[in-house]
């Protein structure tokens, strides 16, 4: 089993939403990108949710996170697994993100990206002081079904909800 450490956060200077993964996938560790895989559909989801066209480059996208006030990290800073799965994941730690939280109090939702992330992010930040900040589940934009698989359509509905963090100036 490897070694796996996940990416520095993405930060816009406000943000308003941070959205976490639990620890990026083989194909975005090996392209060192946030959801790199082509077939997940969390980049697809995002611009849906604001009516914008998908960008394929990259920084692009980094860049439409920035403007839209979303910060992207991941809940596990390194752990062991082997291949993509989240069920494989071994020895996992945790990123600091409670410091982040204080460093930046214009964040008032964690979305975590399925449920790994939040299983993760209750485990070892349930008793830290992090309100006045939500903390919610959506389903995850991976591409491998799951127990609760849903269709792009209704993922998509799941995650309008960072809109209303993102309208709050």
């Amino acid at each position: 089993m490897q070694k796996l450490t996940s990416f520095p956060p993405v930060l816009p200077k406000k943000p308003a939403v941070l959205i976490l993964g639990s620890m990026p996938v083989v194909k975005s560790l090996e392209k060192q990108q946030y959801y790199g895989n082509p077939r997940n559909h969390f980049w697809n989801i995002l611009f849906t949710l604001f009516n914008e066209p998908l960008v394929e480059n990259y920084e692009n996208k980094l860049a439409f996170c920035k403007k839209h006030r979303i910060a992207l990290w991941d809940t596990i800073v390194t752990c062991y697994r082997q291949g993509s799965l989240d069920a494989n994941i071994r020895d996992a730690v945790p990123n600091d993100i409670p410091s982040l939280l204080k460093k930046y109090p214009s964040i008032k939702l964690i979305a975590c990206n399925g449920s790994k992330s939040y299983q993760l992010f209750v485990k070892y930040f349930k008793n830290a002081k992090i309100s006045p900040v939500n903390v919610v589940k959506l389903p995850s934009t991976s591409p491998i079904p799951g127990r609760y698989t849903k269709t792009f359509h209704e993922k998509v509905e799941e995650w309008r909800i960072i809109l209303r963090y993102i309208d709050e100036k």
